[in-house]
């Protein structure tokens, strides 16, 4: 089989399933893994013969797209921030929203201009935000909660590809009465997605990325954020900085639990697609 004729059974064999651009997108990234081919080489060797033993890497992927599973998934790695990052089914896929999240505390780090600030992650998952926060301002000290293990040693693997010097702490944080020292940030990306809201899920997430990172309960779908800022209202430093990744539906009770609870200068700020997506505070 060529490439020309690989791309075409991939189109067939996927077109009821996903858009003609992100097959293509898929069969281009599987033949830089696989066959260490570009974009340019695929147009300018069509007809390059696919050895059989590749090949069977290729139906190997094929089926699993035709199973909805994430690309991300079938690499084992995707980019964050401009950084690769190692992801299994056991840490959820990072978003372009999350990276927003990360330019913000950067530019608020760089705008308060300290020479040494201490930050901590909570639900780092792959360690997308910590590792990239370390990797963008050498200046910072990070920490990172999450409450699986799975998660904490893929992360640990990604601090290490990225050869930056994470403390990651294994936690569960609704069980946490105190945090073990003070920090001048704090951030998370927790799970924020109510039940209700799987009707919006597309099923490449819902059936592949791992729920304990993604959902909460309908009726309490605060919880992590109402626990954090507890955490967060004894154990920030002085003008210390609390953000948020939260529920596009959710902005203002967020921002309401958060008043309630003696936060100030609230700011409440849209992602990429003009959804409410984060949120920062400090006492």
């Amino acid at each position: 089989m060529t490439l020309k004729e690989l791309k075409t059974h991939y189109l067939n064999s996927l077109s009821k399933l996903y858009p003609k651009t992100e097959i293509n997108t898929f069969f281009f990234y599987l033949i830089e893994e696989y066959l260490d081919l570009q974009r340019i080489d695929f147009s300018l060797q069509p007809n390059k013969i696919i050895e059989n033993t590749d090949f069977l890497k290729f139906e190997k992927a094929l089926n699993r797209l035709k199973k909805e599973e994430p690309i991300q998934y079938i690499l084992g790695k995707t980019e964050f921030y401009g950084y690769p990052f190692l992801v299994t089914k056991d840490t959820l896929i990072p978003r372009p929203e999350t990276e927003e999240l990360v330019e913000w505390v950067l530019q608020k780090l760089e705008f308060q201009k300290k020479k040494k600030t201490s930050i901590l992650d909570i639900g780092t998952g792959s360690g997308c935000i910590a590792i990239s926060l370390a990797k963008k301002n050498k200046n910072l000290s990070v920490s990172a909660i999450d409450i699986s293990k799975e998660a904490i040693e893929i992360a640990k693997q990604n601090a290490k590809l990225n050869e930056v010097n994470i403390n990651f702490i294994e936690k569960d944080i609704l069980l946490t009465k105190e945090l073990e020292t003070s920090f001048d940030v704090i951030v998370s990306n927790p799970p924020y997605v109510r039940e209700l809201e799987k009707v919006e899920i597309n099923n490449n997430v819902l059936q592949n990325e791992p729920h304990s990172a993604l959902f909460v309960s309908d009726s309490n779908p605060l919880i992590f954020y109402s626990k954090i800022a507890d955490l967060a209202k004894n154990h920030l430093t002085k003008n210390g900085l609390l953000f948020f990744e939260i529920n596009q539906y959710l902005g203002q009770e967020t921002k309401v639990m958060l008043s309630k609870k003696g936060f100030k200068n609230i700011e409440l700020r849209k992602d990429l697609f003009g959804n409410d997506r984060m949120i920062k505070a400090n006492l």
